[in-house]
Parts: C-alpha cells; sequence; structure tokens
C-alpha cells in the first residue's frame, strides 16, 4: 500500500493513515502504520538495516487521517512531550446520529476494561475513572434517504486522548457515532466509521515552530452527505 505523504523533513514525517489500518503491529500480524513509514523511508533512502520510526500518538484502526511519526529519538521524545502536555491539538471530524446542539464542551470519566477493549462513563467518584474532555462545534446537518436518519457533522477539538474517548462520549449523549460498531446498536456490518483525525497542530521538535497540518476528508459515504 502506496503511503500517502503530507509532510516530511529530517526528524518528521506526517502522512494520512487510511482507515482499517492499525498504527502500530499488533498480534493479528495485519499491516500497520510503523512498519508502512519504516518500508517508506528505507526504499526512499536506501537505508540499510533498521530503520528508526518513533510511535508518538494512536488513531483507532477504523479511524483515518493524519498521523505524526518521529524519525529520531529526540524527536520522538520532544513530540511524546507535547502529547503528555496537550500542546499536540488534535482536531477530528465525525458524522453522528441525530441533530447535535450548535456547541458543547463534554466532560466524563472514563473506564477501560482491558479484558473486553470496551470503554464506559462511570461516576466521577469511581477510583478507576480517568477525565476526559473535548468540545465541539456543529458544522452541518443532513437527511439520508438510504438511511432514514439524520446526520450531523461535527468538529472536535480533543483536550484529553483517552482511549475510545470521541466514540464513547458521543455515543453516551445519544449521538452515537454512523458505523461504530462497538458503541452503536444503530450501526449496520460494513459501514466505515464515521470518524476522521482532520487537523494536527504541533511544535516542530527542533527548530520550534508552530505547524499545521490538515488530511482532507473521504469523498465517500456518509462524509460527501454534507
Amino acid at each position: 500500500m502506496d503511503l500517502k505523504v503530507i509532510y516530511e523533513d529530517n526528524h518528521l514525517l506526517v502522512v494520512e493513515k487510511p482507515v482499517n489500518i492499525l498504527s502500530q503491529a499488533d498480534n493479528t500480524k495485519d499491516l500497520d502504520m510503523v512498519s508502512m513509514c519504516k518500508a517508506y523511508v528505507k526504499e526512499k533512502y536506501n537505508k540499510p538495516g533498521n530503520v528508526y520510526i518513533g510511535l508518538v500518538h494512536r488513531l483507532d484502526r477504523p479511524v483515518g487521517g493524519v498521523m505524526v511519526f518521529a524519525k529520531t529519538s529526540k524527536a520522538a521524545s520532544r513530540l511524546s512531550d507535547q502529547v503528555r502536555t496537550r500542546t499536540m491539538k488534535k482536531t477530528y471530524k465525525a458524522v453522528v446520529v441525530g441533530r447535535c446542539e450548535q456547541a458543547g464542551d463534554y466532560v466524563d470519566y472514563l473506564y477501560k476494561n482491558t479484558k473486553t477493549n470496551m470503554v464506559k462513563v462511570v461516576d466521577k467518584s469511581n477510583k478507576d475513572g480517568k477525565r476526559a474532555s473535548l468540545s465541539y462545534r456543529l458544522l452541518g446537518g443532513a437527511y439520508s434517504k438510504n438511511d432514514k436518519m439524520e446526520y450531523s457533522l461535527v468538529e472536535i477539538d480533543l483536550h484529553t486522548g483517552r482511549p475510545h474517548q470521541i466514540r464513547v462520549q458521543f455515543s453516551s449523549r445519544k449521538h452515537p457515532l454512523y458505523g461504530d460498531q462497538r458503541y452503536s446498536k444503530l450501526s449496520k456490518v460494513g459501514q466505515q466509521i464515521g470518524l476522521w483525525a482532520a487537523r494536527l497542530e504541533l511544535v516542530h521538535p527542533t527548530n520550534k515552530e508552530v505547524m499545521v497540518f490538515e488530511a482532507e476528508l473521504p469523498d465517500s459515504y456518509p462524509w460527501n452527505l454534507f
């Protein structure tokens, strides 16, 4: 599979992750982004032996969009610090069921069951719950004759990076994401989840320049409803 490169220099490799590709290898041994990036660098620069690619953040397997990888350990460390301190800003777009308010802020406490890989909203007093925060604004609404349902297109600024955060927080408010096989009873087999990593803002690890990268929405259903 060809790698779609958005930006590259000696320290960064910014790419568009295709949907249904792992961020990093797991026990399924399916294709993953780290391996794809390593193969790209190895081939482009004719590098012998192992190639360093640092994973600094992840996207869920069904989610596509912009990702940044580090080409040096120094860059990986500094980018990871930006993730930890939330100075790396991630903006997503999502198609959700129903008509959302014009804008909103969601704050919840989420608990992940590692055995089932499911996340749920829990009470603030639950010692295993982790605070999750996001804000969104409504970009548009559409009615699908195919599904006989109303959908909203929202833009989401993620303030924390909890597993499945966007999917769980919207689902818990009766606005599950289109095609979310895990957290929506309305999704159907074969539907592709309506979640896209649209924009990434970071500080360059060496020259300290603020950089913004974007990935255009897919020209496919349900995105083309809008």
